[in-house]
């Protein structure tokens, strides 16, 4: 059967990341996305400009029929939208992994727009804090891992697109040791929903069951064609082209 990723994220209804990215980078991958909205947000291509989140029941409430009906192969975690929708999302985790200890949970810690508009209420690393913990691995971009501090889990893909050069280093930490580093051309345009494609991407290697190196090599590579085959819809950032590329990787 095809593998279901269970994803928590927020709605972005300009299509360009968030749940309506991680659809596409699930499918693309050839597996089955199970969205579940944990906030509604105001944003164009370049600016959140407002978020609320779903209530944490609300939460719950959209989880539990796909838990009961579906083999959920791995989870995506996006922004909580709170601390109440943070605890809520590791109690499902918590139940998944009563039933499959070995279930992938992929973090993408978002803890703010790339504007630095917020994503939720209250403070974003605290609320991920219970879910960085469960986490199987966490994929923060530079000021991301910064932020985090001694709070990044024992597996991180830290992204290295912020740093200055012609090459983006990816860097792949276990337990704090560089177990290896992925080096891609830079690409020339600002990019949105990049992040939520990457670790989509991963979730859903990680359900169709291959080992992590591999996981992250083809998620890597997927990721980086999306963006290089991006377009445009208005003045800034660009779309990544996210089904077009399974034939291509």
């Amino acid at each position: 059967m095809t593998p279901c990723v269970l994803v928590f994220a927020g709605l972005d209804p300009g299509g360009g990341a968030g749940l309506a990215a991680d659809i596409l980078a699930i499918a693309a991958q050839g597996a089955h996305p199970l969205p579940v909205a944990t906030a509604i947000t105001a944003q164009d291509n370049n600016r959140v400009h407002a978020a609320s989140p779903v209530d944490a029941e609300w939460v719950a409430r959209q989880a539990a029929p796909l838990l009961a009906a579906f083999d959920i192969g791995a989870v995506k975690l996006g922004i909580p939208g709170n601390a109440a929708n943070a605890a809520a999302i590791a109690d499902i985790i918590r139940t998944l992994r009563a039933r499959r200890p070995t279930l992938p949970v992929v973090l993408d810690p978002v803890l703010a727009s790339g504007h630095g508009d917020a994503l939720g209420q209250g403070d974003a690393i605290k609320a991920l804090r219970e879910l960085l913990a469960l986490a199987t691995i966490v994929l923060p971009n530079l000021p991301e891992r910064e932020a985090l501090g001694a709070h990044g889990g024992r597996q991180m893909l830290v992204t290295g697109g912020h740093a200055a050069g012609d090459t983006v280093v990816n860097r792949w930490l276990v337990d704090g040791v560089e177990a290896r580093a992925w080096h891609w051309p830079r690409l020339p345009h600002g990019y949105h929903g990049s992040g939520c494609t990457l670790a989509a991407a991963l979730a859903a290697r990680l359900a169709l069951g291959e080992r992590m190196e591999a996981a992250l090599d083809a998620a890597q590579a997927y990721t980086h064609h999306t963006l290089a085959q991006s377009y445009a819809l208005a003045p800034g950032q660009r779309i990544p082209r996210r089904l077009l590329q399974l034939t291509t990787c």
